[in-house]
């Protein structure tokens, strides 16, 4: 796959999320946090690979496209404080909602300016095997690019490079942690289901409305 085919799809699978979350109801809380959590995941490797290799490429072949690198940074920039404060901001949350609808403006806004002017013009600057290796490279970045934002991290070589190998490292564990919290939570809540004398633990308050609701 080349870099823009690559680059195409993952636009596509961030709104599929978007249309996702537009459909859900005012209190399925949880499945927004579901939906949330997996924007926030798909959004910051993507924003990485395009800034660690993508619009670096990009500068180094095409100076008149700078003007179009140097607005997208700016516009990841925007996208990941919005991220971040979404990241662990509760569902229930009285802005929560309001948070996600600019962000979802914010992005479609910048895939339809990459992929209406800046794509169009990338194709024109390499040629079709030199956009397959750096679709390679895009690949092979995703594997180690962090899953959070780092909205104050270097976003352009050299330093990006360094910050991103250390937060993708820090993600992880961060990652873990949040999932065994999880788990140990679903546990109380089984052997308490079960009749067991644990105490259970208050569930968070959108997951009482996702409860009651039908």
């Amino acid at each position: 796959m080349d870099a823009i085919a690559l680059l195409k799809a993952d636009h596509k699978t961030v709104e599929q999320l978007f249309r996702k979350f537009e459909k859900t109801g005012p209190n399925a809380h949880k499945l927004k946090r579901k939906l949330v959590d997996q924007m926030v995941l798909e959004l910051s490797i993507h924003s990485a690979i395009e800034e660690q290799v993508f619009y670096p490429a990009v500068r180094a072949r095409s100076v008149p496209l700078l003007h179009e690198v140097l607005r997208s940074l700016e516009e990841h920039h925007v996208v990941k404080w919005l991220l971040s404060e979404l990241d662990d901001l509760p569902p229930d949350a009285e802005r929560f909602d309001a948070k996600v609808h600019v962000l979802m403006e914010n992005v479609r806004t910048h895939v339809l300016e990459e992929e209406g002017t800046l794509f169009p013009e990338v194709k024109k600057a390499f040629r079709p095997q030199e956009l397959r290796a750096l679709g390679l490279l895009l690949e092979n970045a995703k594997k180690t690019a962090p899953t959070h934002p780092h909205p104050l991290a270097p976003d352009t070589p050299p330093g990006n490079l360094v910050s991103g190998a250390v937060s993708a490292v820090m993600d992880l564990g961060r990652d873990a942690l949040r999932a065994a919290r999880r788990k140990a939570t679903s546990k109380v809540r089984a052997v308490t289901s079960r009749g067991g004398k644990s105490p259970t633990p208050q569930p968070p308050a959108y997951e009482a409305a996702d409860a009651a609701s039908p």
